[in-house]
């Protein structure tokens, strides 16, 4: 491996390091998404039992204890629920797009790194052409030994190029379509709470003290 890595020639070493920080920003999201994901259905049934319990007080308390997208939406919708249906409804807008800035922190660099990896293999493949023909031009002639060093240069770094850029955006797709699912567990489980307080006159702005009184 180390061979053919230096075989490659000199654009090797970022590609090195475009992998490096790819990796890196694959196991930072993999934690964030992981710990952002929680099963929304259980986690309102939860909060619906704590608000016939113990108030809206008490589903707050649950919610604070709770990590999670969903959890961070739910918080937030409640301390505003006394204060009636549109604030609750603006701290819900305002907190999801909270969370989906956490959700998509570091999709920027997976998916610069998708981009720029092939270019910096095709870059070592015009490297490794003009290596080849160079050793032509000095020799005058043209044998396999003298253009073997420069394509096989060429071959390696387009190579390695694709294999980072397809490594990387394979992790891209899955940790889009998990950030997916987050966003939809958010926006469904938002509505429902939304119905659940209106149901039980936690959004009738003075009201929240009086219900559970």
């Amino acid at each position: 491996m180390v061979e053919l890595f230096n075989k490659g020639g000199p654009f090797m070493w970022p590609l090195l390091v475009c992998l490096a920080i790819g990796i890196a920003f694959v196991f930072e999201r993999f934690w964030s998404l992981t710990r952002a994901s929680i099963n929304a259905k259980k986690f309102f049934i939860k909060v619906q039992q704590s608000l016939e319990e113990s108030g809206v007080v008490g589903a707050i308390e649950v919610c604070a204890n709770t990590r999670g997208s969903v959890a961070s939406i739910f918080h937030a919708a409640l301390l505003k629920a006394e204060h009636g249906l549109e604030r609750m409804e603006k701290a819900i807008e305002d907190g999801g797009s909270i969370e989906m800035a956490f959700l998509e922190k570091g999709m920027i660099w997976l998916s610069t790194i998708i981009s720029i990896a092939p270019l910096l293999g095709f870059l070592g493949t015009v490297s490794g052409m003009i290596r080849a023909f160079s050793a032509i031009a000095r020799r005058g002639d043209v044998e396999p030994s003298i253009v073997a060093g420069g394509i096989s240069e060429a071959l390696i770094t387009t190579a390695a190029g694709l294999a980072v850029a397809i490594l990387i955006q394979a992790f891209y797709n899955f940790f889009a379509s998990r950030i997916d699912k987050i966003v939809i567990d958010m926006e469904e489980s938002s509505i429902a709470l939304v119905d659940t307080l209106v149901d039980m006159g936690y959004t009738e702005q003075g009201q929240m003290g009086e219900s559970k009184k």
